[in-house]
This record gives structure tokens, C-alpha cells and sequence, in this order.
């Protein structure tokens, strides 16, 4: 639950909003392809994926031998 309410930038709101705009036009429009564009948008947005700020970045931990 932490990781979800941690890091919220502008692209991942921007998604979680692009994510409900679809939801409501697949319910408006009845049209199914909406809800593909919303639930890719959704489960980026909620699992913070993507590249965008530190999205693909891996973390600089180095091993000790």
C-alpha cells in the first residue's frame, strides 16, 4: 500500500486521469475498445509503471563480493 501512495508524479496522475477519461467514454459511447485503453492506463498508473521519472530506472546498489 505504501508503494502506491509513495511517488506520485505528473505522468502518473496524467495516466490515472487518461485512465477514468476512457472508463467514461466506454460507458458513454458503448464502444469496447475504451476499456483496453483503460485498463492499460489503469494498471500503469496504480503498479507506477512505464519510463518516465525513475519508472525504468534500476536501483544503483552494488554487491559486495
Amino acid at each position: 500500500m505504501n508503494s502506491f501512495k509513495a511517488n506520485w508524479h505528473f505522468m502518473r496522475i496524467f495516466r490515472l486521469a487518461l485512465a477514468l477519461f476512457s472508463i467514461w467514454q466506454a460507458l458513454d459511447t458503448d464502444r469496447w475498445f475504451f476499456w483496453l485503453f483503460a485498463a492499460f492506463f489503469l494498471i500503469q498508473a496504480v503498479f507506477n509503471l512505464g519510463c518516465t521519472p525513475n519508472g525504468c530506472n534500476l536501483p544503483n546498489q552494488k554487491r559486495q563480493s
